[in-house]
């Protein structure tokens, strides 16, 4: 809830624990509200209220209980209207600020907090309404009046955890932890802070701390759920989820939202259209997950919209707005695209907080490679390649840098490990793979990578790569099959005069006894296939010698 951008004051309030104790005793408010029977203490007051048994300050106990339901709407109503009241309690307002906060409405929060007489509570809301707004100022001032106590220590741990400060947050919380062994919840918040170090076998054993003595823990579930999604799968993460979705319990209700976008990404983005976008500004993943979704679609320019005015703050969100800037860039031909993915890419690969992490050297290679300073690029991927021997994109971006490098022969092998359609049809992929294929004199293999393409302008261009590459390579007879398919496409007096060339190229690699003396056939065939008047003058030459040397035409 601390992460929420989006203001809520919708929605029905989750069910409360039920639960009850047997007997005819009807239990006292106290009683409730030291069970945390919030649902009963909203029942009780209620009740005496409707028969006119006024509790002392029932609408502030309705209030609270509300509050800690998470029924935060319920709760908005009773504060507003005690502070219409003439006789309304000061500390009132500082109530009403927090339920404004954790319904995303930080501006109402922050008036109503000002309205409120000095306390511990109102200087941590104040701390937390300063890291909304990004008021350095605010925040600092806040921070200093922290005191050396639980709930100041605590909010100040909150404050470390969302600007990405993990290890400083673990700090306190062990610290607290130390002299605190019964609060069980900190060893949940000690979990995602190693999440979020990329820690997950950490992660995982200081969480079943927590689930052994709260197993139906919403949160806790979740995030053992995203740490098996880290160390193995979706699916053995959804198996995870599966065990908190079939319990059912009141605190399944509290963290719905979370699962249900925590099950779109298990699930390899199935779904995400119709659970994603109401969950934008409210879980703070969600909106970078769209924007993934909509990558993976090809939809570049939708993923552009919905990032282009976000603030990035943490590494992942540089990173993503850096991939959809490339990814526009090389759409649109933009170079100030690529410029802003490149700088985007060197920030986080040169912070001293990712510069030797996996994703870190991953953008230093992403931003080397936009630079096409290729060696770079390989010292980098280099560095990383044994965790991504399968993964198709890393060989596809590794392999490219290998031949800009004229590692044609590695480039190739590369090449062939991947597995993925959708990149064998691409257009990079074949005219490098064409290439290393030509570089290592496998002319015959370029060739047919041609022959499987459908007549498009992407097969016009790789004909021309394939002319000239075999040209250069004094691989003459595929060249020339290749500017003769040119010539017919199109009468370019230059395919004439690469044909041609071509063509002589192969008699003497005849001549010189390197090319079989059958190919003159060939060759004289697809000369004829041309109407210029030097064809009869080259073709008089070769029937010539084949007559002398009894090679039959």
């Amino acid at each position: 809830m601390l992460s929420r951008a989006k203001p809520a004051v919708g929605g029905t309030p989750p069910p409360g624990d039920r639960r009850r104790k047997k007997g005819k005793k009807v239990p006292q408010l106290e009683e409730l509200l030291a069970l945390r029977d919030f649902t009963g203490a909203i029942a009780l007051l209620e009740f005496k209220r409707h028969v006119g048994e006024q509790e002392e300050d029932a609408d502030l106990w309705i209030g609270y209980s509300a509050f800690h339901l998470g029924d935060y709407k319920r709760a908005l109503e009773e504060y507003e209207a005690l502070t219409k009241q003439p006789a309304c309690n000061p500390d009132v307002w500082v109530n009403l600020a927090c339920t404004y906060f954790f319904l995303g409405m930080y501006t109402q929060a922050e008036q109503a907090a000002l309205k409120a007489p000095k306390s511990r509570l109102q200087n941590r809301l104040l701390f937390h309404l300063a890291h909304k707004f990004s008021d350095e100022k605010k925040l600092m001032s806040s921070h200093q009046n922290l005191q050396d106590i639980t709930e100041d220590q605590l909010s100040l741990a909150s404050i470390h955890y969302m600007r990405s400060h993990y290890q400083e947050a673990i700090d306190i919380y062990k610290r607290i932890l130390l002299d605190n062994r019964e609060y069980l919840a900190l060893n949940v918040y000690v979990a995602l802070c190693y999440y979020k170090l990329d820690y997950y076998d950490v992660s995982q054993e200081v969480l079943a701390v927590y689930l052994q003595q709260v197993p139906d823990s919403t949160i806790a579930l979740n995030l053992k759920a995203c740490n098996h999604f880290r160390l193995y799968n979706g699916k053995a993460a959804e198996a995870e989820l599966k065990n908190l979705t079939d319990s059912a319990s009141s605190s399944f209700e509290f963290g719905n939202e979370l699962i249900k976008h925590n099950l779109v990404v298990f699930r390899g983005g199935e779904g995400a259209l119709q659970v994603l976008p109401p969950l934008v500004d409210v879980i703070p993943e969600a909106r970078l997950n769209l924007v993934i979704y909509y990558l993976r679609q090809d939809d570049v320019q939708e993923a552009y919209n919905l990032i282009k005015d976000l603030e990035p703050t943490a590494p992942q969100e540089y990173i993503l707005k850096g991939v959809v800037n490339a990814a526009l860039g090389q759409e649109m031909g933009s170079r100030d695209h690529l410029k802003i993915a490149q700088q985007f890419f060197q920030l986080v690969g040169e912070s001293a907080s990712e510069c030797d992490t996996i994703p870190g050297r991953q953008c230093m290679s992403s931003c080397f490679f936009l630079l096409r300073q290729f060696g770079n690029v390989l010292i980098y991927l280099n560095s990383v390649k044994s965790y991504f021997y399968n993964d198709d994109t890393f060989n596809f971006n590794y392999a490219q840098a290998k031949a800009a490098m004229g590692n044609f022969s590695e480039a190739e092998e590369v090449f062939l490990l991947i597995q993925s359609e959708k990149i064998k049809n691409d257009f990079v992929y074949l005219s490098w793979l064409a290439r290393c294929y030509i570089m290592n004199k496998k002319p015959q293999l370029a060739w047919k990578l041609y022959l499987k393409m459908e007549t498009s302008g992407e097969s016009f261009n790789l004909l021309q790569l394939i002319a000239n590459d075999c040209y250069k390579m004094r691989q003459f007879y595929y060249s020339a099959k290749a500017f003769d398919v040119l010539e017919r496409l199109d009468s370019n007096p230059e395919h004439w005069e690469g044909k041609r060339g071509a063509c002589v190229g192969v008699f003497q690699m005849i001549l010189a006894g390197r090319e079989a003396k059958e190919t003159l056939r060939e060759v004289l065939h697809l000369l004829k296939s041309t109407g210029n008047s030097q064809v009869e003058y080259i073709v008089r030459i070769m029937k010539k010698w084949a007559k002398e040397n009894r090679v039959p035409v």
